[in-house]
């Protein structure tokens, strides 16, 4: 009687297909926030965002985010990430990229008008966050004053 034995292929198949399960896990578990010398980059998951800080007008810290239309994203347990759209100005993109919906969220409006909600799962690291953008919003606004 010959033994029924797996092809190397699917071996192969089935290995990449938990690495990448995994790899997509560890992208969306959390904002990964890159701070460089003249932008933020923003990385959730399949959505990444670069903000160059002489874009950036206000950040503000908000207790909860609007009601907003889901143009692709999730939502899971505490966890709202991707892109919106303004319920009311249909043609506004909102991004977002909240690790806990309990919690206090940075409301960053860019490019005059345009809004991107973010907060970390710790909520001192947002803190941390929200008191650097305003601290590279307030010096663009001097060099600019000057």
């Amino acid at each position: 009687m010959r033994g029924n034995k797996r092809h190397w292929l699917w071996n192969l198949l089935i290995v990449i297909s938990v690495i990448v399960c995994i790899v997509s896990f560890l992208a969306h578990y959390k904002n990964w926030i890159w701070k460089k010398t003249d932008r933020i980059q923003i990385l959730s998951g399949i959505y990444f965002k670069e903000l160059p800080f002489n874009t950036l007008n206000e950040v503000t810290m908000v207790p909860k985010i609007p009601s907003l239309d889901r143009k692709n994203g999730f939502s899971a347990w505490e966890k709202e990430k991707g892109i919106f759209k303004d319920s009311l100005n249909e043609e506004k993109l909102v991004y977002v990229y909240v690790d806990n919906l309990e919690d206090q969220k940075i409301k960053l409006t860019y490019n005059d008008s345009l809004l991107l909600f973010i907060n970390l799962s710790d909520s001192l690291k947002t803190k941390e966050l929200y008191l650097y953008l305003e601290e590279k919003i307030a010096a663009q606004q001097t060099q600019f004053n000057q």
